[in-house]
Order: C-alpha cells, then structure tokens, then sequence
C-alpha cells in the first residue's frame, strides 16, 4: 500500500515538473509550481512567495483563493512570523495549527481560515528563491489530533521545491537572456536609424539651403530642388515609420499571439475612422519567430490599409491550415496594381513583408486592383 502510494506521489512529481519545464516566464513558473504542490498534497490552499530586500515579497502567488478573496485580503505579507523562518531559517514547517504557534501573528479579516500547514523553503545553493505554504489538507483528520500533512507529503514537497528551484532559476536567466537581447536589438535599430535617417535628414538640408540660395536667380532649378526636398522627406518618414515599426511594443510573451493581434486591431480602429475588426480560428500555438512574423506582417499591412489606401474598413482573420496558420488582411481601400511592385511594393513595405514571410519558412501572397482594395495573405508552417 505505502509503495503504491509512494508511486503515485513519484508520478505526481514528474508531471508537475514537465508542467513546469513548459513555461519560461517567471510568472507562469510560480503559478505553475502552486497549482502543482496543491494538487499533489491535495491541500485547500496554496502559496508561494519569492522575498524582495526591503522585508517584502516581490512576487506572492496564490492558489485556492478567489480574485475577489484576494483582493479584499489587501496588502502583501511582510515577511515575519511562520514566513520569515521559513526565508530565514531554510528549513520546513509542519504545523497542526498554524493559529496556536508562538509565531503566529494573525493575519487580515477577510483572510481564510487555516489550521494545518506544511511550509517549504525553495532553495538554489545558499540562496533561498521563495518558500512554498500549504495549508488545510483535505480528507479525515489524524486520530491524535497531529498535522494532516504527513511526513511523506513533505519528502513529496521537498522534492518539488527541488525541482521549482530549478524552474524558478531557468526562468529568471530566460527573461535576462531576452532583455539582453532586446537591448541588443534597440542598439542595431538606433545604428541603422543613425546610419540611414541622418544621411537623408543632412541631404534634406543641403537641398533646401540650395533651394532657398536659387529662389531668385533660377526659379526654375530652385522648384526641382524642392521637388527633392519633398522625395527626401518622404523617404525620411517612411525610414522613421519603419523603424517605429519595430521598436513597437508586441507583448507577445506576456498575451500570445491572438489577444496581441486583437488589441493592434482595437487600438488601430480607436486611432482611425476606419473599422478595424479582428477574427480566429482554432489555431495551435506557433513557434516564437513565427508568430513574431505573423504579427508584424499584420501591422505592416493594417497600416498600409490605414494610412496608404484610406480604407474604411480592415479585417484581420487568422486560421489554422494544417500545422500552421494563414493570415489574411482585407480592406476596401483604393488598391493598387501589383504589376508596378518595383516602385508600390517598397513604398508599401511588401519588399519587408515578404522578407519577414520568407524568414520563417512561410509565404506571402498579395491580391489588389486599382478601386477595388486589398488582400494580403501569409501562410506560415507551424512547428
């Protein structure tokens, strides 16, 4: 019976690590580690609490209690009491009643009720990441009135802090990882900004003071200069417009691809009379570069339909084929012909689009007529 039991705590164990090698925000990880150790030691509440430096907790997790419970409990614990011996101590606390401990300090109105606990310190090394709280085990109480949390939920909870100390520290060197990489990315931006925005902007000038230098004596070269003035100018605000374009905020990692796509629709159609609307199939997540892709195709042809075409309505539809996904930008603006695609498809960014398309392993399709509007379809292959 004990071995059985033993088992299922085994298997119990090693689904809640590959649920937790599933994801690498922060955030999520902690959730994640909760949502398991309730689960495995079939406890009412659960807790975890990553400390700050100020006698705090920077991140304090919570499962088994509403949003609404949540909220009216108020402020975040300090770290003092059962917590701060658990921070402090590095050590695990098994309590029957976590009321009558000398530590216990109370805690706000609307906080629920707890008599057993069982408390893990998450340790990486010397360095005490968090501490895991579980409290009211579930089922009959022990016959001489000791903690329902047995000895054997706690090796379980042992090995799962193990585990989300592993996680935890995965997650953290992840996100690290990508703001390095976001910083890396702003600074090649910003040099191609330099390089390419600062050549036109300095010829802007020379052509304008040799406009202004030519008014009276050669009103003639003077209107080609300022002809130049204004293709510089031009170019220069399509170069500003693209690079905006990419430092654009996706917010991809934190949303997903499918609330991200729907919030450009929604803050495209606040900013402009047009109707922007946005629609999904059934569709699997995709691989991150791909995703990336398919967003910033998406807002390269919404913009065009916006700004270019005067389109007064836009639809943005994305749908499962196969492993992958399709999108589709339709809009009702004035079109263009794509047989001219030297000279519309860079105005137009589809040079990019296609590029971008091509990247991940996915093709672009570009469907228009003068008057008769737009359509711009990528399929890309999925993972």
């Amino acid at each position: 019976m004990h071995s059985r039991s033993s088992r299922r705590g085994v298997e119990a164990v090693s689904a809640a690590v590959l649920a937790m090698s599933r994801h690498l925000e922060v955030r999520e990880v902690l959730q994640t580690i909760v949502a398991s150790a309730r689960e495995l030691l079939d406890a009412e509440y659960a807790a975890l609490g990553v400390p700050d430096d100020h006698g705090g907790f920077a991140q304090f997790v919570v499962d088994g209690v509403s949003d609404e419970q949540w909220r009216a409990i108020g402020p975040l614990p300090r770290q003092h009491g059962i917590l701060a011996a658990m921070l402090h101590e590095a050590g695990p606390q098994r309590l029957a009643d976590v009321r009558t401990d000398a530590r216990f300090g109370g805690w706000p109105a609307a906080h629920p009720e707890m008599s057993d606990f069982l408390g893990m310190p998450v340790v990486d090394g010397d360095e005490v990441l968090g501490a895991l709280f579980l409290a009211n085990k579930r089922g009959p109480r022990p016959a001489g009135g000791g903690c329902a949390f047995t000895g054997e939920d706690e090796d379980l909870l042992r090995t799962l802090a193990a585990h989300a100390a592993i996680a935890l520290t995965n997650a953290r060197l992840y996100e690290r990882s990508r703001e390095l990489t976001l910083a890396g990315e702003r600074a090649r931006i910003a040099h191609e900004l330099h390089d390419a925005v600062s050549q036109k902007l300095f010829s802007l000038r020379l052509t304008a003071q040799a406009a202004a230098a030519l008014v009276d004596r050669d009103p003639a070269r003077a209107r080609e200069e300022l002809r130049q003035v204004a293709a510089l100018a031009a170019e220069a605000a399509d170069e500003l417009r693209a690079v905006v374009v990419e430092l654009r905020p996706a917010a991809l990692d934190e949303d997903g691809l499918l609330a991200t796509l729907r919030t450009q629709a929604l803050v495209l159609g606040r900013a402009h009379t047009a109707r922007v609307s946005f629609s999904h199939g059934k569709v699997r997540a995709l691989p991150a570069a791909q995703e990336e892709a398919v967003l910033r195709v998406a807002q390269e042809a919404m913009h065009n339909a916006l700004r270019h075409a005067d389109a007064s309505t836009v639809t943005v539809r994305l749908e499962a084929r196969g492993r992958g996904a399709v999108l589709r930008i339709t809009d009702d603006g004035r079109g263009f012909d794509p047989s001219a695609v030297r000279r519309a498809g860079r105005h137009l960014g589809l040079v990019s689009m296609r590029d971008r398309a091509d990247g991940v392993g996915g093709a672009l399709t570009v469907e228009s007529e003068p008057g008769k509007g737009t359509v711009v379809e990528m399929e890309v292959p999925g993972g």
